[in-house]
């Protein structure tokens, strides 16, 4: 087959498929990959080949507007009410109208078999619809937003599709869905459930990786490692929320803490409380399975990572889907999650949270029955050989 694959303009979009896309490869399929010059580094660097469309976005920039000085998204756009998930449809409606022209020119050009896209790329279902490809869409885990926010662009784009010539923005002919079934939404839009595989980048295997095995091994029996991740965070004014994340760990006896924070807000974020050593950005499969526990914004990959090693989660969402990724953990037992600034800028409430998950059983045990149901679902190969059988009709 010769698959497109499309994404929204943010590298974490983007990141979720690359597993997919290898296993394409890995079967003989050409993949190519069609992004903005946003996402382009993190796609040679996974070696996937790619076509730039488009200028760079600049995803970051919007999170910006609107945030007075010092201040984190979390505090000035607090949780949406349910009836307002639709509305995170809006930004990639516009970006599908403004892309659509590019998209068609290249899917005209090199005739794809399928189109695999994130679940917020509506022009790989306008696209697909005009050629009468058919789209698989890859969710990125828990997915409360997807499927509202489809219908609330949908009438949005309803003269688009009336000049393309087809009967109004389309589903996806197949959802493939790495999430464990028992941690996504309840009454979520049915998919293909695919085994999670972490890839969270590339890198050279960093001098303190050997440093902390080590140092693991010396520890006091009964010690307790936690990760601490906050994604972008620290990029949209998080560097005094991360701040007081970490002196939660201040005085907790028997628990060490692994941060990354880097190295360009460390001057600003200060000395860390002595059991917390700070490091680079890492992709998290290299150094979870030292850990006993994953605090973290609720971002897609880092909650899936998590799972991947069954370690409990303690989830403080910022914006958009995390808040429903610290929901479900919570709901399934394998983490605690609080979604108000005013919970999450208490040192006292963390602290009590994190000996809570480091120390009561209950949730390692929730967090390992999440793991081995992921572990359960079919690995990326197996999708692969469902989507050449629907690509032959072989699949209804």
């Amino acid at each position: 087959m010769r698959v497109l694959m499309m994404t929204t303009p943010v590298p974490t979009h983007f990141q979720p498929l690359v597993p997919l896309a290898w296993a394409l490869r890995a079967a003989g399929h050409e993949v190519l990959v069609a992004a903005q010059p946003d996402v382009l580094p993190l796609v040679q660097s996974a070696g996937l080949s790619a076509v730039s469309v488009g200028t760079p976005f600049h995803c970051d920039d919007l999170l910006y507007e609107s945030l007075p000085a010092g201040t984190r998204p979390l505090t000035v756009r607090p949780r949406p009410a349910p009836g307002m998930l639709g509305h995170y449809g809006r930004l990639w409606m516009t970006h599908a109208r403004y892309l659509l022209p590019e998209y068609l020119s290249l899917a005209r050009a090199i005739r794809p078999d399928l189109i695999v896209a994130d679940p917020l790329e509506y022009s790989s279902l306008l696209v697909g619809a005009v050629l009468g490809v058919p789209v698989a869409h890859h969710r990125w885990g828990v997915d409360e937003i997807s499927t509202p926010a489809r219908s609330a662009v949908r009438p949005a784009l309803a003269g688009v599709c009336d000049r393309l010539g087809i009967e109004g923005l389309p589903d996806p002919t197949v959802l493939l869905d790495p999430c464990p079934p028992s941690l996504q939404v309840p009454g979520a839009e049915p998919a293909v459930p695919m085994r999670y595989v972490p890839y969270n980048g590339r890198t050279v295997l960093p001098p303190w990786r050997h440093e902390e095995v080590e140092r693991r091994s010396t520890e006091p029996a009964g010690t307790r490692r936690v990760a601490v991740s906050m994604g972008g965070t620290l990029a949209v004014n998080g560097v005094p929320f991360v701040r007081q994340v970490l002196s939660a760990f201040a005085g907790m006896p028997g628990v060490s803490v692994l941060a990354t924070v880097d190295e360009r807000y460390r001057a600003e974020l200060g000395e860390p409380p002595k059991n917390v050593r700070l490091i680079d950005n890492t992709p998290l499969d290299l150094f979870l399975g030292s850990c006993d526990a994953v605090v973290h914004q609720g971002g897609a990959g880092t909650t899936m990572t998590t799972t991947t090693f069954g370690l409990p989660q303690l989830v403080l969402p910022q914006l958009a889907y995390h808040f429903g990724h610290g929901d479900r953990i919570a709901a399934v037992g394998a983490g605690i999650a609080f979604d108000t600034a005013a919970e999450q800028d208490d040192p006292a409430l963390l602290r009590e949270s994190l000996a809570a998950l480091l120390f009561e059983p209950g949730y390692r045990k929730a967090a390992v029955e999440l793991q081995a149901e992921m572990a359960r679902t079919p690995a990326p190969d197996t999708i692969v050989a469902d989507l050449e059988r629907r690509h032959r009709g072989e699949v209804d």
